[in-house]
């Protein structure tokens, strides 16, 4: 028996005079791959003789057609139904697929026709599938891992670049004689406004250490390391430097409160100091 999934046409049905004939098929199309099944069901009357078609001789376009029967029913009222089922294999190359007119109970059903298969795509000698690279479908998730990498790659290129910045303008710097470098440091201490935001104690910290690093690197005393008290007996340095050095003292350790006023005449004693000690020191080379 056929499964009524497979059923998918009616090919041909009547009825009357106490018969009726119902022909289905799975498909009404072939596809030579695969065989094709009919369902022909006969019912008669009480009293109606009626004989099932044989579709043996009656095929066109298939090179194999068997049956088998379903057992008969008999209603209460004398109604004989009868199933016979049909397999036909197609022929991969014929021009027509149908079965020829047969007669049912005095009756002439069909011919029958089935649709041809789709004809066979044109040989070009080109590949039959175009490769396609399989590509996953992003997701938030990978989306968030490659953000995170590109920042992560973007922070370390940063860092080496203000690394190699900082390191070509240390060794820029070595290479300047002391004034140059004093200078360098003054400006770079303006430049970051310390007074302006009420920070004196870190501006005077400052300055003082741009004037220690160039008696240092000039005279070679290591006066960064030295207190005030030190670098004064060993250096001996001018009374304008001493009271320098003492006035930023006040407000570095004894609490002084500075004001802006104070912060100016501090800078324009420590750029009298570089010029005047800068100057003395050119005249004595060329004395």
């Amino acid at each position: 028996m056929i499964p009524f999934a497979l059923i998918a046409a009616v090919l041909t049905e009547f009825s009357g005079d106490g018969v009726e004939f119902k022909l289905e098929s799975g498909t009404s199309v072939i596809d030579p791959a695969r065989s094709v099944f009919l369902r022909m069901e006969l019912k008669t009357a009480k009293g109606v003789a009626a004989v099932v078609p044989d579709l043996r001789d009656r095929t066109v376009g298939f090179s194999l057609v068997e049956d088998f029967a379903d057992p008969e029913r008999k209603a209460a009222d004398g109604t004989l139904t009868r199933t016979v089922n049909w397999k036909l294999v197609p022929e991969p190359c014929a021009e027509v697929y149908k079965i020829k007119p047969f007669a049912v109970a005095g009756r002439i059903a069909g011919p029958v026709y089935f649709g041809n298969p789709p004809p066979p795509e044109a040989v070009t000698g080109a590949m039959e599938v175009d490769p396609e690279k399989d590509i996953p479908p992003l997701s938030w998730k990978l989306v968030g891992r490659i953000s995170a990498a590109l920042a992560a790659f973007a922070a370390a290129v940063a860092s080496v670049w203000f690394a190699l910045r900082l390191l070509a303008r240390k060794i820029r710097e070595h290479r300047m004689s002391p004034i140059e470098r004093a200078w360098v440091e003054l400006d770079r201490l303006l430049g970051k406004g310390l007074p302006g935001r009420g920070r004196y104690k870190d501006f005077y910290v400052e300055l003082t250490m741009v004037v220690r690093r160039y008696i240092q690197r000039k005279y070679g005393i290591r006066a960064p390391h030295m207190t005030t008290e030190e670098f004064l007996r060993e250096a001996k340095p001018s009374d304008e430097l001493r009271r320098f050095l003492e006035s930023a003292d006040m407000v570095k350790f004894a609490g002084v409160e500075a004001t802006p006023e104070m912060a100016d005449e501090a800078t324009d004693s420590a750029r009298d100091y570089l010029r005047r000690d800068d100057r003395d020191g050119i005249a004595e080379k060329q004395g």
